[in-house]
């Protein structure tokens, strides 16, 4: 019998099968995995790119977990599913200039100056559709966040974005194997970790 976190399986096979039940790619996975025996909120959030970030440190952030750039862009796309809090993106549709003016103002409607922190908006125009939309968004300046802008504003990454705008099969072959390295990033196996009885916690010793 194999030995099987329950926890490792329900992210992993969830993000796939939730990205393929939505239109796009499947992927193939290591099941197995197991599961940390230390657990820290504060260390999962600060591992993860802010959306402040500008595009030298979204390719920092991701270089410190051996993604390339290309990676960065291509994994960045799965915002092609989902949604945002307002107080995520209101810096961005008020006081930025790389924006498209007519997207701008339908965003603050959803999105008031003040107030309304929880509001809540698609990352791109078909939020429940797994598609090239969020790549088609950023060149016409409709990126929600900024650190989704950063991706298409003047720098070594547009010529990626452009790519992924126009050639749907180029960004699912892309990000499927993006999410195969990422769901392999420091696996524990063997008699590393351990299988929690509770997702939520570590066993008790």
């Amino acid at each position: 019998m194999i030995a099987l976190s329950w926890q490792g399986y329900i992210v992993t096979v969830a993000a796939r099968d939730s990205v393929v039940a939505l239109g796009g790619p499947t992927w193939s996975l290591k099941l197995g995995r197991r599961d940390s025996t230390t657990a820290s909120f504060s260390t999962a959030n600060s591992d993860l790119p802010g959306a402040s970030l500008n595009l030298d440190g979204l390719i920092s952030a991701f270089d410190k977990k051996g993604f390339t750039a290309k990676e960065m862009v291509v994994l960045s796309g799965t915002h092609t599913i989902g949604v945002a809090q307002c107080k995520n993106f209101r810096g961005r549709i008020y006081n930025e200039n790389n924006i498209n003016a007519a997207f701008a103002r339908l965003k603050q409607r959803i999105c008031p100056n003040s107030g309304g922190d929880e509001n809540l908006s698609g990352l791109d125009g078909t939020p429940n559709c797994f598609d090239d939309v969020y790549f088609k968004s950023l060149t016409e300046k409709k990126g929600l966040l900024h650190s989704d802008q950063q991706l298409y504003n003047g720098g070594s990454t547009d010529s990626i974005v452009e790519t992924y705008s126009t050639d749907s099969t180029a960004f699912f072959t892309d990000v499927a194997n993006a999410m195969i390295k990422m769901a392999n990033l420091n696996l524990l196996t063997g008699t590393r970790g351990e299988i929690r009885t509770n997702c939520r916690k570590i066993n008790r010793s």
